[in-house]
């Protein structure tokens, strides 16, 4: 339990109630100052293999203490310090007093912070394409169970032609779809800042391996692929170019844009009563009004979808602010942006799961919005049969137009439309007597919707799903 103390600090809300454990671990100090620690390492045993002079005996004495550290004579340091990287190279140090004449040698600060931030953005995709996928397969087997429902289709919110529950998924499905094959992309294409130095020159190592380039970019190659890169950046300036985390952010973005706009359509059903996301047995729906069942869940991931959109922005303002080489304005900023994204886009996924797997669909209720609409609809087909069996289009037509505004207005005001029985009772339409309600089955105005559905999964969204078939389904909970 927090004590008393602990209740008067702020607390982030994406750390406590959303975000889950293996993303808020990625972010935590433990995992930074520990990565710190493996990249001296494997500076040293780079620096060792190509001639400097560095023993067996500091690399296994850094190596003993690598996750041992002193947080809080490194807090010490740092308020005396000014400077945290320092502070934890002294700390280090302390520890491995025959390593410490090598520790962090040639290198600056951007090696170690830099550096790290790749492997976290590296690991931090692969989380969210986990959970991106397992999203995806729980929407696929939505949509795939639902195809064939009829269901009254929107433009502008209103009542348009019939499409199918299943093929709507499918338009979820498709923007999803994109985002995995963004995430790939930037997965592929993310690239090491490697050794480097100050102004990314190398000179420092140059002068280390005394004029020797060769070794100097061997270095630099070495030391990624000890980190599990296959490629550093082909140029840089201290850092690694702030573009990179605008590119990485911009995929989350896409990921929140897909999710909200799923979570405003399903908000938009289970008001409608057709669809509801998942409730629970014990779930409140609101402190005054015990009876509803508000889609908490679509509308949390409307609030982070918002968050995590305008946090890209962030993202531009540091890549276009850089100055030449190397300038700190962006460090407050990323320490804060970058975490919080990943953040907020792991819990709109792990919601995202959730409520594809627990969709409750309402099949009456979406049946009793169609027979109100479908007269309508069915009135062209209604003409055509009518006209094949003699009647005179343009009277008929004048027919229909009367009886359904007719019909409508008994709709406005609550009763049930009675389009069909005006014009059974119509001697104008008695060649199709009889055959009315064959006429309105909802299943002859659904175009290819079903079809394309089966079609969608099939060509599209199996192919990427049989990609990340070693991917597992990701675990979590959502909190509250």
């Amino acid at each position: 339990m927090p004590s008393d103390a602990d209740r008067e600090r702020y607390v982030n809300p994406l750390v406590e109630r959303y975000a889950t454990r293996e993303m808020i671990a990625l972010f935590s100090d433990q995992t930074k100052f520990r990565t710190w620690r493996r990249l001296w390492i494997a500076l040293a045993e780079a620096e060792r293999e190509l001639g400097l002079a560095i023993s067996a005996e500091q690399i296994e004495e850094m190596k003993a203490k690598a996750d041992d550290i002193p947080y809080a004579e490194a807090a010490r340091l740092e308020r005396e310090l000014r400077h945290d990287v320092m502070a934890h190279i002294r700390a280090f140090a302390q520890q491995c007093p025959r390593a410490a004449p090598i520790i962090h040698l040639g290198a600056t600060s951007a090696y170690v912070v830099d550096n790290t931030d790749l492997i976290v953005l590296r690991e931090g995709m692969r989380l969210v394409r986990v959970r991106l996928v397992t999203a995806i397969r729980r929407l696929a087997e939505f949509a795939e169970r639902w195809a064939d429902q009829p269901t009254l289709g929107f433009t502008h919110f209103q009542p348009a032609q019939i499409t199918t529950v299943g093929k709507r998924a499918c338009l979820w499905l498709q923007d999803l779809l994109l985002d995995l094959g963004d995430l790939e992309a930037r997965e592929a294409d993310l690239a090491f800042l490697g050794v480097r130095g100050a102004t990314g020159t190398q000179a420092s190592f140059l002068a280390l391996f005394e004029g020797d380039a060769a070794k100097t970019r061997a270095l630099d190659a070495a030391v990624a692929r000890r980190m599990g890169f296959e490629r550093t950046w082909p140029v840089s300036g201290q850092t690694y170019p702030r573009k990179a985390d605008y590119r990485v952010l911009t995929v989350l973005s896409g990921v929140a844009q897909s999710a909200a706009k799923m979570s405003a359509d399903l908000r938009l059903l289970q008001s409608l009563r057709e669809i509801e996301e998942p409730f629970e047995k014990d779930q409140v729906g609101s402190s005054a009004m015990a009876y509803k069942r508000n889609p908490m869940r679509c509308e949390r991931i409307n609030a982070l979808a918002r968050f995590v959109m305008v946090g890209v922005e962030n993202t531009a303002h540091t890549a276009a602010s850089q100055w030449f080489e190397r300038t700190l304005d962006d460090s407050a900023n990323r320490r804060l942006v970058v975490p919080e994204t990943f953040l907020a886009a792991d819990a709109i996924l792990l919601l995202a799961a959730n409520v594809a797997a627990g969709l409750v669909v309402h099949p009456p209720v979406i049946e009793k919005h169609l027979r109100d609409e479908v007269p309508f609809m069915a009135t062209e087909n209604i003409l055509m049969e009518a006209v094949r069996a003699g009647g005179d289009r343009q009277d008929l037509h004048e027919r229909i137009r009367v009886h359904s505004h007719a019909a409508a207005n008994l709709v406005k005001n609550g009763q049930a439309n009675d389009l069909p029985e005006r014009l059974e009772q119509d001697d104008a339409f008695r060649g199709v007597r009889g055959r009315m309600s064959a006429l309105l089955d909802p299943r002859l105005y659904v175009g290819l919707a079903p079809e394309q559905t089966r079609e969608f999964l099939a060509r599209h969204v199996r192919p990427a799903l049989d990609r990340h078939r070693d991917v597992p389904d990701a675990r979590g909970e959502v909190k509250v």
